[in-house]
């Protein structure tokens, strides 16, 4: 069920959207790493924890404002609820267009799940770089526009464990469809500069440093052909060829890069 990854650090990796969520036990509280997809997945989350620990969940981390990550928060009505300044502006702007979206990714039998939903946006914000001391020292920072405009990593230093959300991506390909194809090499470099220990994406296994170099070196070639790409350098076909994903995952980011720059 959950993976011990440190001392008090454990992921769950949930058979639903393949999704991690982190949990970090401190001295008096519980902190989770992202809230799952809807309150019924995380009133599941909330009741696995006990198998865990008795200590109540005192802080919540969105590592960025999607729907799989963070339309759990309601949950957790007591805890802090932290994340990027920009991840609150989303959530806060934009709920009813998030839910839509979650509506047309899922089942129609999923539907009235996600209409349940009480959007809980972030009550800590930050710009570039927060800690929290949970009787062990959290950092949060964050790079720059990559996979949203929000992304944030969070590291358990002592633990040599970095959660890194959706700006690694393993067992599928990046999604580049709230992404910043053009900036996003550059935001991950910036994250995992020094990286050692575990790193776990929002989906997928967990990975180390090895694989967060070979995905940059990945999205530093989509990112040049959407560049070529966008000053009309070279035509969508020939570039969509031309990258490390499947053609239709390349066109995806093409447009993205062209809508964005």
């Amino acid at each position: 069920m959950f993976d011990q990854l440190g001392e008090g650090v454990f992921r769950r990796r949930y058979q639903s959207l393949d999704l991690n969520v982190g949990v970090v036990i401190g001295a008096d509280g519980v902190l989770i790493i992202d809230t799952r997809a809807s309150q019924r997945q995380a009133a599941e989350l909330e009741a696995e924890l006990k198998t865990l620990t008795d200590l109540p969940v005192r802080w919540v981390v969105n590592t960025h404002w999607h729907w799989d990550h963070t339309f759990g928060n309601a949950i957790f009505p007591g805890a802090e609820v932290w994340g990027h300044e920009l991840c609150q502006i989303a959530l806060t702007q934009r709920g009813e267009y998030l839910k839509q979206g979650a509506k047309e990714w899922l089942p129609p039998e999923q539907h009235r799940e996600i209409d349940e939903v009480e959007i809980v946006p972030p009550t800590e914000t930050f710009s570039d770089r927060a800690s929290l001391d949970i009787g062990r020292a959290i950092e949060m920072t964050y790079h720059g526009f990559a996979h949203t405009d929000a992304d944030i990593v969070v590291s358990v230093g002592e633990a040599d464990v970095v959660f890194f959300g959706d700006i690694i991506e393993e067992g599928s390909p990046p999604s580049f469809g709230d992404s910043y194809p053009v900036s996003w090499p550059l935001a991950l470099r910036l994250a995992s500069e020094h990286l050692v220990g575990t790193v776990v994406p929002g989906h997928g296994d967990i990975v180390d440093p090895f694989f967060v170099r070979s995905q940059h070196e990945d999205l530093v070639a989509v990112a040049e052909l959407a560049t070529l790409f966008v000053t009309g350098e070279v035509d969508p076909d020939a570039a969509a060829s031309s990258g490390p994903y499947s053609e239709e995952v390349m066109r995806g980011a093409l447009l993205r890069a062209q809508a964005v720059s």
